[in-house]
């Protein structure tokens, strides 16, 4: 994979020509040709950029931040928390959708595939597009945090009245790119099994950001998935 043929919308190409002309960035790809070589990375090359393909920067109302992609066979596919059509929810995912539940009353949902949220200007933005194969947070130091780090930046600075959810202590510590001025910032606990109960189930996220959609005259987000 070079530059050249990333699997990018030429949206982001010229929304982030800065970023991905960066030496940041060309060592990026350099290290991810080198460790497909040794070993099994996820998502698929063509899955990578998955997340801002679905949601285009003219587009975006909403920006949850995840931290890994997933680091098991076929369950990562560009999307912070979701998983690809019949692959088994993982417990952070299952967690969200109580929360959607209790919330705003949906069924919890037997699809784990977040397109529809993508598709409707939610970007669901990992930290780390990449990851090896059962080994979590291996990709964390080589240059994917600088990269989203400046997505998340210029993000703030271009754009106003995007709701950012920060889900946990990782993600928390990405306001400090965010303008609170321009921009409204939901924060709570993360999803995961160990910290759900601490804040996230009972955070009411999904009815707020709608809430502040429509109060911007903005057509809410359509959670349900089933």
């Amino acid at each position: 994979m070079t530059i050249k043929k990333l699997h990018l919308n030429s949206k982001w190409k010229a929304f982030l020509k800065q970023e991905l002309n960066s030496n940041n960035f060309q060592d990026i790809i350099s290290t991810l040709v080198i460790e497909r070589k040794k070993y099994s990375i996820f998502p698929k090359n063509d899955e990578i950029f998955n997340a801002f393909n679905f949601t285009l920067p003219s587009d975006i109302k909403v920006v949850i931040l995840g931290q890994d992609p997933y680091h098991g066979k076929r369950q990562a596919h560009g999307l912070a928390f979701s998983v690809p059509n019949g692959i088994k929810i993982p417990p952070s995912l299952r967690n969200i959708f109580k929360e959607l539940q209790r919330d705003l009353n949906y069924p919890i949902s037997c699809n784990g595939n977040l397109d529809s949220w993508a598709n409707q200007g939610v970007l669901m933005l990992n930290s780390s597009l990449t990851v090896r194969e059962k080994i979590a947070g291996s990709h964390q130091k080589i240059g994917w945090g600088l990269f989203t780090d400046s997505v998340i930046k210029k993000i703030s600075d271009k754009k106003e009245g995007i709701i950012f959810l920060l889900w946990g202590a990782f993600a928390q510590k990405k306001s400090e790119l965010i303008d609170p001025k321009k921009h409204h910032i939901l924060i709570t606990s993360h999803p995961s099994p160990f910290s759900a109960y601490r804040g996230f189930l009972g955070s009411n996220h999904f009815s707020k950001t709608n809430k502040i959609l429509l109060k911007n005259n903005q057509q809410p987000i359509n959670w349900e998935l089933c």
